[in-house]
């Protein structure tokens, strides 16, 4: 598209973006009014993208990182003819598709976007995908705000993408000076932004981000540089043709205060429409599989770590199916990724300790149509817990899986102790939060999470445990086992991952005292296996949780949560990590803790003393 034409679309842009804010009475058009520009030539003159198949494996994919600019990606929409004028106005709308942030309800929005410092990140997960396993050269675009260059996570993808010369990913800073406060920290200093870029490895370059030739030639200059990423520095005016919002404070976040002045200021409504570039042809190669999947089997009786049984289940089923891959955050020798590694190398992505670039990458890489499992220590997942919580407001299909959960891991203290995680990921939208005990649990466990949907979350232990279940015994999501009952049991103990060996213990304990206990594993926390519990209760009266978590959240809230609809409750009594650990061995820690087979033993005596006085 001519230069003049490009002017012209871009003052489009910015009429509409007023338009859909004023009709919603609410949203950002100021800060989609400075990026319109750019959004106008990188559309017209660099973007190839079928509308009509925006699965296409050539498709280039577009990210707005600064997601409450989404006025401006509808009016976008809109030029293509994807969405009429009528669907525009219907912006922030109860049931409109264009909601204050974009989210996957649009067909050509891969992921959500609107917590800040996301975008790239999730883009470099997208741009290895395109080098690494698609072997397609689409381009990944990245269009930022100047205000969410101060988060850590973009650092943290600025330096995976000039580690992993990502030269099919360009970022595009819209710097426009202004935050939602106030002024940026660097304001216009583009040669700011530029230093910290090319430090990292970046290739940059600073343009007039209102000049439509420039920006053409920069973006060219992005798509043809080879071996390291690019970021287009584009300085920018907030508000941009409108006087009385352009660059001022205070504007941030409102609809500009006289709409049609505005709209005629910019020169009243155009309908311009762009025919995209279409993407080349284009076809997604997986590495061969071999179709069955042979997971690894264990002897009962046996002693083996659920994280042992994690990565050599993962790279059994990275044999079998060539969308699986891995992510670790530079602790494969201890979460097992490393039987992956050996197995897969091209499909194995070392993140580095950089926890929200590994969660990140996933997203980005299940967008491409992979199926992600993303390992780290469970301790060290709660730094990325934002990034987990925007992947299932992009519905986005992906595997955690946290080691070195509990007190169990012994000497290594409480700064490495998972003790939040079944909180965190039970508290995410549609998650599943599953915690087996042994390694055949563990091995079809990690097998069937590659087919569910949403965030699923796999918690392993450190250390080893005994073999409780046969090679083809089987777990569905939402069970449990019941691995002791009879009749006379006068309390039902119910545990997961490390604390089921000790409630097997504490039974025993009990049963040479003649005390019948009914043991649970409830390996799937999320969902929980209420008919097992409503049986439990009416048949003990009494539940007894014990995990190795904090009380808050875990295993007993989970429990407690399924007796809200209505049914008689029965007494529940929760064993969980109370106390701030210190340096002791895993026995010690449960022992402290009050979760070992002892303190069991005795909390089931006690309910079953104070049940007689009654």
């Amino acid at each position: 598209m001519r230069y003049k034409q490009l002017a012209e679309l871009g003052q489009q842009l910015r009429v509409d973006a007023v338009r859909a804010t004023d009709a919603a009475g609410s949203g950002h058009p100021t800060s989609s009014m400075s990026a319109a520009d750019v959004a106008a030539v990188l559309l017209a003159n660099h973007l190839r993208y079928d509308f009509d198949r925006p699965d296409h494996p050539g498709n280039d994919r577009l990210i707005l990182s600064k997601g409450h600019a989404s006025p401006l990606l509808y009016a976008l929409y809109r030029v293509t003819g994807v969405i009429d004028d009528e669907e525009l106005l219907t912006f922030r709308r109860l049931d409109s598709r264009l909601e204050g942030h974009p989210t996957p309800r649009l067909p050509w929005v891969d992921v959500a976007t609107g917590s800040l410092g996301q975008g790239l990140p999730v883009g470099v997960g997208m741009a290895l995908a395109g080098k690494r396993l698609d072997r397609i050269p689409y381009r990944v675009w990245v269009l930022s705000g100047d205000s969410e260059m101060a988060e850590g996570s973009v650092w943290e993808g600025v330096e995976q993408a000039a580690y992993e010369n990502l030269d099919n990913l360009t970022l595009i800073i819209d710097v426009n000076r202004l935050g939602q406060r106030g002024p940026t920290r660097h304001e216009w200093d583009l040669d700011a932004y530029a230093r910290r870029l090319e430090a990292f490895g970046w290739h940059t370059i600073k343009v007039d981000g209102h000049d439509v030739a420039a920006v053409d030639a920069a973006l060219s200059e992005a798509d043809s540089t080879t071996g390291q990423p690019t970021a287009v520095i584009a300085r920018t005016h907030k508000g941009r043709g409108v006087a009385a919002v352009e660059d001022r404070e205070g504007m941030h976040g409102k609809p500009l205060p006289d709409a049609d002045a505005a709209i005629d200021e910019l020169g009243g409504p155009r309908f311009i429409t762009v025919e995209v570039h279409p993407p080349p042809a284009a076809r997604v190669q997986h590495e061969a599989r071999s179709g069955d999947l042979s997971l690894p089997r264990f002897d009962v009786g046996d002693s083996v770590a659920t994280r042992t049984a994690y990565g050599q289940a993962l790279a059994a089923l990275g044999s079998a199916r060539g969308d699986v891959v891995a992510l670790d955050g530079e602790v494969g020798d201890s979460t097992r990724t490393e039987f992956f590694a050996k197995d897969h190398p091209s499909r194995y992505f070392e993140c580095y300790i950089a926890e929200q670039q590994l969660i990140a990458a996933a997203v980005g890489m299940q967008a491409r149509g992979y199926v992600p499992y993303a390992s780290s220590f469970a301790a060290f997942l709660t730094r990325a817990h934002d990034f987990v919580r925007m992947a299932a407001v992009s519905n986005a299909a992906i595997n955690i899986v946290g080691s070195h959960a509990g007190v169990a891991i012994g000497q290594d203290g409480p700064s490495q102790m998972g003790l939040e995680d079944v909180a965190m990921f039970r508290s995410v939208h549609g998650s599943t939060v599953l915690y087996p005990c042994d390694a055949n649990q563990t091995a079809r466990l990690v097998a069937t999470m590659a087919e569910l949907p949403n965030v699923s979350y796999l918690r392993t232990t450190r250390g080893d445990t005994p073999v409780v279940y046969g090679p083809d015994e089987e777990f569905p999501v939402g069970g449990s086992k019941v691995l002791r009952s009879g009749e006379q049991d006068r309390v039902t103990v119910v545990a997961a991952g490390v604390t089921v060996h000790e409630a097997l213990r504490a039974a025993e304990l009990l049963d040479q005292e003649g005390i019948a206990v009914r043991v649970v594993d409830l390996y799937s926390i999320k969902p929980v296996d209420a008919a097992t519990l409503h049986e439990a209760a009416e048949a003990t009266g009494c539940l007894l949780t014990v995990e190795d978590h904090r009380p808050e959240g875990g295993l007993g809230d989970a429990v407690t949560e399924a007796f809200t609809d209505g049914r008689p409750v029965p007494r529940l009594v929760r064993l969980g990590v109370r106390n701030m650990p210190g340096s002791a061995t895993p026995e010690e820690q449960l022992h402290v803790a009050g979760i070992d087979a002892e303190s069991i033993a005795a909390a089931v005596r006690l309910l079953v003393e104070q049940a007689v006085v009654r």
